[in-house]
């Protein structure tokens, strides 16, 4: 929280005048990851600790449609929403993890990349125990509500027009087959995206895309880059019971720094050098 923060009980205010709300970015549960994962992965007693800290702050877990429905002026949020979103879609997700959330009540929404886990796909991503695309049912089935997580997991903001339709369109047209309904969400890989990306995706049939920005959303925040709290596995108790007060990290929407614009410039000239590139 910067020192120019107001506070209003709950935390810091947005730049619009609204209280924060915590998205929180999981990657994997598990106890022994892959090393490349290993900073973004919890153990399972560390995620039971935070959920039974999610649970006693009060606050009302939502999945990205709740916020969507706020953003389009179709419903109000309840108060002091709260968030938990998946990305990649590792192979924990479908079973303790979903079993975990299930038995305290709390909703989730499950970015999945389809390149890891349908038959046949490829991604950009490292070796490593994923889901399979049939059991994405079975998470809409524990209470998970499904979105795109791209194809191959690759920066797109480094990636031509035709590549980046084609991860949106196709890991969007996949799950579609697969669930038998529209996927609505997108959380781009490692946050990565820009005003064009933005833009494709909007038109690629998305209502909402997250990001990451380790910041806490508000009910302002922008649709196309709904900002997320990553959580490593550094992270305490206390680091989550901050971010539920609405304490400890900045609150979106912002604009990006310059640093982020010029290594954005960096990622891309290198993507022309050397192809697309895995975002992580």
């Amino acid at each position: 929280m910067t020192t120019s923060a107001r506070t209003r009980g709950e935390g810091p205010i947005s730049p619009s005048g609204t209280p924060a709300i915590p998205v929180f970015l999981y990657h994997a549960v598990m106890d022994d990851p892959p090393e490349w994962i290993a900073e973004f992965t919890v153990t399972p007693r560390q995620f039971a600790a935070h959920l039974d800290v999610i649970v006693g702050s009060g606050r009302a877990p939502v999945t990205i449609s709740a916020i969507a429905d706020h953003l389009a002026g179709r419903a109000p949020l309840p108060p002091r929403p709260v968030l938990l979103t998946f990305d990649d879609g590792f192979a924990d997700l479908p079973g303790p993890t979903a079993e975990v959330l299930a038995r305290r009540g709390l909703p989730a929404t499950a970015y999945l990349t389809t390149g890891a886990i349908a038959p046949g796909g490829r991604s950009l991503l490292p070796p490593a125990p994923m889901m399979t695309l049939a059991r994405a049912a079975e998470l809409e089935r524990s209470g998970m509500e499904i979105g795109s997580h791209t194809v191959t997991h690759a920066q797109l903001d480094t990636l031509s027009a035709k590549a980046l339709a084609y991860e949106l369109r196709t890991s969007k047209a996949v799950l579609e087959d697969a669930l038998g309904h529209e996927i609505r969400h997108l959380a781009y890989p490692h946050g990565y995206n820009s005003p064009r990306v933005r833009a494709m995706s909007a038109r690629a049939g998305y209502e909402t895309a997250t990001a990451v920005r380790h910041a806490l959303s508000s009910d302002r925040d922008e649709r196309y880059r709904i900002a997320r709290l990553i959580v490593r596995r550094t992270h305490t108790v206390a680091d989550v019971e901050g971010w539920l007060a609405g304490a400890g990290a900045r609150v979106a929407p912002y604009r990006d720094g310059p640093k982020t614009i010029a290594w954005r410039w960096y990622r891309r000239a290198r993507a022309m050098v050397h192809g697309p590139e895995f975002a992580g």
